[in-house]
């Protein structure tokens, strides 16, 4: 099928296109749950497996790895040969692995399979968005990035308790069985429903020493996060941002970049509101864990009744943000993903406050607040994003749109794990330790507050796209 024989048939089809778009939200669904039910079973599995600390931490680490230094390269990959090839290619491999997974015999087995698991969500993450712009009109593909975004916020919410549930009930190795069924279903809707292909006509090539650069920073400086304040994490950081300078200075002078940093900069549009997705993310992602911290210590709450309270954030997000992105078809995508923003620097002032004796009430509320905020931003930024980008290069622009939300989650994670060494120490946390506990969430959501400041300003100046696709659009 030629571009205009696919487009004819998504417009006249609004059943291919809203089934088209429900695979995409069963993958994410999929990807979010596995990624978020996993951290529970954690302790069941060094058990299982006699793990050691060092390689069970690399349980998450290992999948969040193999996720960031894959996006980029899959996303012009995409481009080039193909989006529905390289999405589809990305679910199968993140199926089989999950098969594997829960048949691991042993620990190594089972960070090889993480691994894979994370280069074949990456795969998919990096070009989901990417699809959803080209089966939607401009008229509502807002909504529908609304809805892909939603499915990602209730498995990340949901995930804990039904990885908990899971593992207690059927062990720790139904979890990477569970997300098969609903990924298959995924498959099916998908070579069914999903017609057609979207790639570049424009002969192109990837840019394979660029992809290797691009793997050797992108670790270098996530594992100098994870290993924050010691040495070697401060060596791998340093390593990570010089490897970041080399990156783009490469991509500058190569005929086929994996960016084009120039076009970037020139499409104010897009930068600004990778930059805002940046700052949002680097405001939110500390909030789980400090809260958990502070919820089952301070307040004295159980693991599953901390979760509980933590969800109601993410379940407000999950249905706010279709409605946001359908309000993104109908006005500037700026002016609400800035509201967004705004009220998240509300909700996080109130609970950067937090004391020993706080109401429930009061948390539950500031964190509905920060959920509906969030839901406000993430979808009419993704929306006017995406809306100002060729559509020969939206794969690539969709890969950035995810390493600008990862790049934010570091960030955020970074400013903890400094923060946390400084004022409480390698110690455990015991009551004497509370205020200090506090002082810490008090000063991280203070930058917090100022991340979501930074990100509405960054929202705000983009500039107008009252049709997303007709203006800033880079080449």
């Amino acid at each position: 099928m030629y571009a205009e024989e696919i487009q004819k048939y998504y417009d006249g089809s609004p059943a291919a296109r809203w089934l088209a778009l429900a695979s995409i939200c069963l993958v994410n669904l999929s990807n979010s749950l596995t990624m978020s039910s996993t951290n529970v079973a954690v302790p069941e599995i060094a058990k299982d497996l006699s793990a050691d600390a060092v390689l069970i931490s690399w349980i998450p680490t290992a999948f969040l790895l193999s996720n960031v230094v894959v996006i980029l390269p899959a996303g012009r990959l995409a481009d080039i040969h193909g989006r529905k090839r390289v999405y589809l290619t990305g679910i199968i491999v993140f199926t089989l692995a999950s098969l594997v997974a829960s048949q691991a015999p042993s620990i190594e087995w089972l960070l090889f399979t993480r691994v894979l698991q994370g280069l074949g969500s990456g795969m998919s993450f990096a070009t989901g968005l990417a699809i959803v712009m080209s089966i939607f009109s401009a008229s509502n593909r807002g909504m529908a990035l609304g809805f892909a975004n939603a499915a990602v916020y209730i498995g990340m919410s949901c995930g804990p308790v039904l990885g908990g549930w899971i593992t207690e009930t059927l062990g720790w190795r139904t979890i990477f069985m569970f997300p098969v069924p609903l990924i298959t279903i995924a498959i099916t809707l998908i070579l069914l429903r999903l017609k057609g292909e979207w790639k570049s006509e424009t002969p192109d090539k990837v840019d394979w020493l660029g992809s290797l650069i691009f793997l050797g920073w992108a670790s270098s400086l996530f594992l100098g996060v994870s290993l924050l304040p010691s040495p070697s994490g401060m060596l791998c950081v340093s390593a990570g941002v010089a490897g970041l300078i080399l990156f783009v200075y490469q991509q500058t002078t190569t005929r086929y970049p994996l960016i084009r940093f120039r076009a970037i900069m020139d499409n104010r549009i897009f930068s600004r509101s990778l930059l805002a997705s940046t700052c949002a993310y680097a405001s939110n992602f500390p909030l789980v864990f400090l809260l958990s911290l502070y919820l089952q210590f301070i307040q004295g709450m159980s693991p599953a009744a901390a979760g509980k309270l933590m969800m109601l954030q993410a379940i407000t997000m999950a249905i706010v943000a279709p409605f946001a992105g359908r309000l993104s078809d109908r006005f500037e995508p700026r002016i609400i993903a800035t509201t967004g923003c705004l009220i998240m620097s509300c909700a996080l002032m109130v609970l950067q406050h937090v004391d020993v004796d706080t109401s429930l009430h009061i948390i539950a509320a500031a964190l509905m607040t920060l959920g509906f905020g969030f839901g406000l931003f993430t979808s009419p930024n993704n929306n006017a994003a995406l809306g100002s980008v060729d559509k020969a290069r939206l794969s690539i622009a969709s890969a950035l749109l995810s390493l600008s939300r990862l790049m934010g989650n570091m960030t955020g994670s970074a400013g903890v794990l400094l923060l946390v060494s400084i004022i409480i120490g390698n110690v455990e946390l015991e009551p004497s330790q509370y205020r200090a506990l506090l002082e810490v969430i008090r000063w991280v959501l203070s930058a917090s507050c100022i991340y979501a400041l930074c990100g509405a300003w960054f929202s705000y100046t983009r500039g107008n796209v009252r049709s997303p696709g007709e203006s800033g659009r880079s080449d």
